[in-house]
């Protein structure tokens, strides 16, 4: 403990409205299906503006032990080209680390079906507490035998890939309630079985579905045909030879530029995020309107050919009474940051899957906010902040739990509340590689 408390971050207040621009690094969701679908190729493929973060960084070493070349650019860490295996099979008798990020453990053990040989694959200890196991029964109902070296449905594990693959439209059932990450995990690779795929969702509702239509738009990109019927909660692929363009350039994260510009809304002011797209399959391109139902000034002005998202706030927050957030969970740190501040209460629902994330978030976000000496529970679906008087919140030493989105929920708090000091801001990395340079510039402007 004495080793954790000599590593904090003092979270800067904002001294006076924010006037900022806040240029975002690329979409790690994006990068990650890129660098998978590059892989799926058999052609080169230059990916500009790719994310480099820990989680990017894990997905090339994934990718490398399978036999994938990942080629960095010297000029620009953020061009890297994606060169396939010249047989076309992925190496086999290999380790894959995950780390901690979610969308390695659960994208790239569909590789392991077309290896040559068993992959082994381990992470951080504390992704064994991450379910894993709807992806994985999805593998072994096409053929791929799993074994466990700890608790069943949880890294580690060895995955031995079928003799061979079903010929005909293999027909995969799992209930990926717990993560949209099961559904496009599959989706990714579906395309290069040899009859093509029929994927059902057992459970009730689908989390996070923005995510799974961007990986069908990603796969349909790439040549790809996928037929989806979300109200049946099914999807169909055919069996296809995809192949992304020769260079591809990814978005702006446009989750991560829930920090910088929900801080408008806290700190009062105007934040700019520049190459904001017209259109995305991104769920974070909902937060703009997210923003404007708590009070936001929204307007997405293009100066010098550049599209901006300009975001204004006067350091009053509209609390939303019931909120959903199915469509975009992600982003439920930054907006929670935003409404302890709010005049009313807000039940935010549609996000009970948050609780398998990097830690338990909805658990980790009312143990931070009471910690802060605000309001709020956990709901079976959510969670609910309620108003408190602005002199009941006071600093405190706020827990990361080893997850950026915690982190980052705690600088915005520090925007408006003294005394607020950061476990392990560094955990951050996991998406955003400078982001104490990228909010302490935002303060200084």
């Amino acid at each position: 403990m004495t080793e954790r408390l000599t590593n904090l971050w003092p979270a800067p207040l904002a001294a006076q409205p924010l006037n900022a621009t806040v240029t975002v690094p690329g979409s790690k969701s994006l990068s990650n299906r890129y660098l998978i679908l590059a892989a799926l190729g058999s052609k080169p493929v230059t990916l500009i503006g790719l994310l480099r973060s820990r989680d990017t960084d894990l997905m090339m070493g994934a990718l490398e032990a399978l036999g994938v070349r990942c080629d960095v650019d010297s000029a620009t860490d953020t061009t890297v080209t994606v060169t396939p295996p010249v047989s076309g099979r992925f190496h086999g008798n290999v380790n894959v680390f995950c780390g901690l990020a979610g969308t390695v453990m659960r994208f790239v053990p569909g590789l392991a079906l077309f290896a040559d040989g068993p992959v082994n694959f381990d992470g951080d200890e504390q992704a064994y507490a991450r379910p894993m196991k709807p992806v994985l029964d999805g593998l072994e109902q096409l053929g791929a035998t799993v074994d466990y070296h700890g608790e069943v449905g949880r890294l580690p594990f060895t995955i031995t890939p079928p003799a061979t693959l079903p010929a005909a439209q293999a027909q995969v059932s799992i209930d990926s309630s717990g993560s949209s990450q099961f559904i496009s995990g599959l989706l990714l690779i579906s395309s290069k079985l040899p009859g093509g795929l029929h994927l059902a969702h057992t459970g009730e509702k689908t989390p996070s579905l923005p995510h799974i239509r961007m990986t069908v738009a990603d796969v349909t990109g790439a040549g790809g045909a996928v037929e989806a019927d979300e109200s049946a909660r099914t999807w169909t692929v055919e069996p296809r030879a995809m192949q992304l363009p020769s260079k591809v350039t990814v978005e702006p994260d446009l989750s991560n530029a829930a920090p910088f510009l929900g801080a408008a809304l806290i700190a009062g002011g105007t934040v700019r995020v520049p190459h904001w797209p017209e259109t995305t399959t991104q769920p974070g391109g909902l937060l703009p309107g997210y923003l404007e139902q708590m009070g936001a000034e929204v307007s997405f002005p293009t100066i010098g050919g550049v599209r901006y998202c300009e975001v204004t706030g006067d350091g009053t927050v509209r609390g939303l009474g019931t909120f959903d957030l199915t469509a975009a969970g992600e982003i439920a740190p930054s907006l929670a940051a935003i409404l302890v501040f709010a005049d009313k209460s807000t039940d935010m629902v549609g996000i009970g899957h948050l609780r398998g994330h990097e830690t338990n978030r909805l658990e980790a976000l009312v143990n931070e906010i009471r910690r802060v000496g605000g309001a709020a529970e956990e709901l079976p679906v959510g969670l609910r902040i309620e108003p408190v008087p602005a002199e009941t919140l006071h600093g405190a030493v706020m827990e990361t739990y080893a997850d950026h989105r915690m982190a980052t929920f705690a600088a915005m708090l520090g925007l408006r509340i003294p005394d607020i000091e950061v476990i392990n801001v560094s955990t951050t990395r996991k998406t955003l590689p400078d982001f104490v340079g990228m909010w302490s510039g935002m303060l200084r402007q």
